[in-house]
């Protein structure tokens, strides 16, 4: 196994402990009682009881570090400059219809960049995690994006809203984490989104970075209405040409 440092060591621990919760709730999903709260949007209360227990485990570990979750929103401490960006179930329409494609996203943001992030998909006990320059790994094995060259031999994932026919091959998955965690381990070719919130994002951005990936300069400021664009070196600009003002 690779070295890592002690606060991805408490990401993984926070990660699999809510993990058992999330495969206990997905084998129970006629008991979840599921509010709206947006038009697209679920949350259940798997998604709560998860955020809880990796905040939980966080904060015992780091407790003056800050946190920014998808369900709590901000909670500042007395360290301003580190913050846990966690989403609990990225995938949560996938989780609720009970489709096995949803994962645990949580990155930590050290002033303005991610220097760490993780995602687990539970079912699948796959885990993609990565540190600043110390490389991207796919259950403690190093990954690297694609290498392909040609843009017809391609495989994209995107999702939300596109506004023009594209002639590529992509999928929509309904995880934008794991759709960047594949990304990073070179399932994916490329991936373009519009309109995401930070906590879809943390942890894959630096993934494909780690990854040998190319990504878009995001505002790490923001935490909504944020687009992506990443993909392998060798073909970013025609991925540009072919999905322009997608």
């Amino acid at each position: 196994m690779n070295s890592i440092s002690a606060n991805l060591n408490i990401m993984i621990k926070a990660s699999e402990k809510a993990s058992k919760a999330l495969i206990r709730d997905f084998g129970e999903l006629e008991k979840l009682q599921v509010s709206k709260k947006g038009p697209r949007d679920f949350v259940s209360n798997a998604d709560i009881r998860a955020e809880k227990i990796i905040i939980e485990v966080l904060k015992k570990a780091k407790p003056n570090y800050s946190i920014l979750s998808e369900e709590s929103g901000n909670e500042y401490n007395k360290d301003k400059d580190n913050v846990w960006i966690i989403d609990p179930i990225d995938g949560t329409v996938n989780f609720l219809h009970g489709i096995p494609h949803f994962a645990i996203s949580i990155a930590l943001k050290s002033g303005n960049k991610i220097v760490s992030g993780l995602i687990f998909d539970p079912i699948k006990n796959e885990i993609f995690y990565a540190e600043e320059d110390n490389g991207a790994y796919f259950n403690n094995h190093r990954i690297r994006v694609s290498q392909k060259n040609d843009i017809n031999d391609c495989l994209f994932a995107s999702g939300g809203k596109i506004n023009k026919q594209l002639n590529i091959q992509y999928r929509r998955s309904g995880s934008a984490a794991l759709d960047m965690a594949y990304v990073a381990a070179g399932r994916y070719d490329g991936f373009f989104h519009h309109d995401l919130s930070v906590w879809d994002i943390a942890a894959g951005i630096i993934l494909i970075e780690e990854a040998g990936g190319i990504i878009n300069k995001i505002d790490l400021s923001k935490t909504k209405n944020l687009d992506v664009i990443a993909s392998n070196p060798d073909i970013h600009n025609k991925m540009l040409e072919k999905i322009d003002n997608f």
